[in-house]
């Protein structure tokens, strides 16, 4: 049983992951070891709940319990609870290193899982204490907006631990669905080709990216690839795209693209930054 839900990285996925777990009833832990980005993800939250009692959708009661379930954690000792969700930099050394960490603090009944997008499950859970007892929980951004949450579950996963999981989801009013450990699970991996079209028509001169987004969102998808891609982050898209690539085989219809490698080696992440494909400073 969950009472307790720890997530380590503040950032836009790991505040609206803490988002989502405080208005889903959980004591919620919100970790990260940089002062200030813990303090913006904080105030994110804040912003975000009380524009949701303002347009109704939630009363000051759940305001306020919301906000009141929610603690900020700088030291990684602190991060004790039933469930730890990682949401750090997409590196497997460094989600490793954290959870070898958190292993000391937490007993062996805590269930660890990876928000990765990419990384295999499986080959983090081998290197981990307790591979019986990690999965990966997979949100989408915005993650208390979004609806869909996969479950990943490795080759060494209890079953016990996914069906908590699969319950812990829906607690939270999501639909989660029950994925394998394959490279992008299942919708980063059907949604490569909807990036790296959309790039490879760019690098051809065929079409401008404005015009790929405005024809991509004319014909029912709600956000164009460019202008989706810059709400993930660059950063996050690409070394999604690199994973895919290399765990693939190295197909040529998978390969990352040279202008998104060069967005992210100029800084330029998309809204995270300021700037991506397109321009959010003015």
């Amino acid at each position: 049983m969950i009472h307790s839900i720890c997530i380590c990285g503040a950032g836009t996925m790991g505040s609206g992951i803490a988002q989502t777990a405080a208005a889903g009833g959980f004591k919620t832990i919100l970790f990260d070891v940089n002062a200030e980005v813990l303090q913006k993800g904080k105030a994110s939250i804040e912003k975000n709940v009380r524009a949701l009692k303002e347009k109704g959708r939630i009363t000051p009661e759940e305001e306020q319990a919301t906000l009141q379930r929610l603690h900020l954690a700088a030291d990684l000792r602190d991060c004790r609870a039933d469930l730890i969700i990682e949401a750090i930099v997409e590196k497997q050394e460094a989600k490793l290193d954290l959870f070898r960490r958190l292993a000391e603090y937490n007993d062996s009944q805590t269930i660890f899982t990876s928000n990765t997008s990419s990384l295999s499950i499986t080959a983090l859970a081998e290197q981990l204490p307790h591979p019986e007892k990690f999965a990966g929980l997979h949100f989408f951004n915005p993650a208390p907006l979004m609806k869909l949450v996969e479950v990943i579950k490795a080759r060494t996963t209890d079953d016990t631990v996914i069906r908590t999981l699969l319950d812990l989801a829906r607690q939270m009013g999501k639909t989660p669905v029950l994925c394998k450990d394959a490279p992008g699970f299942i919708v980063n991996h059907v949604a490569r080709p909807y990036y790296l079209e959309a790039l490879r028509l760019v690098e051809n001169g065929a079409a401008d990216l404005a015009d790929i987004d405005d024809i991509m969102e004319a014909s029912g998808f709600k956000m164009g690839p460019f202008r989706l891609m810059d709400l993930i982050g660059n950063d996050i898209n690409y070394a999604v795209s690199c994973s895919v690539y290399d765990a693939m085989g190295k197909p040529s219809r998978l390969r990352p693209s040279a202008i998104q490698e060069k967005k992210v080696r100029d800084g330029e992440l998309g809204r995270k930054s300021g700037k991506g494909y397109y321009n959010y400073l003015h």
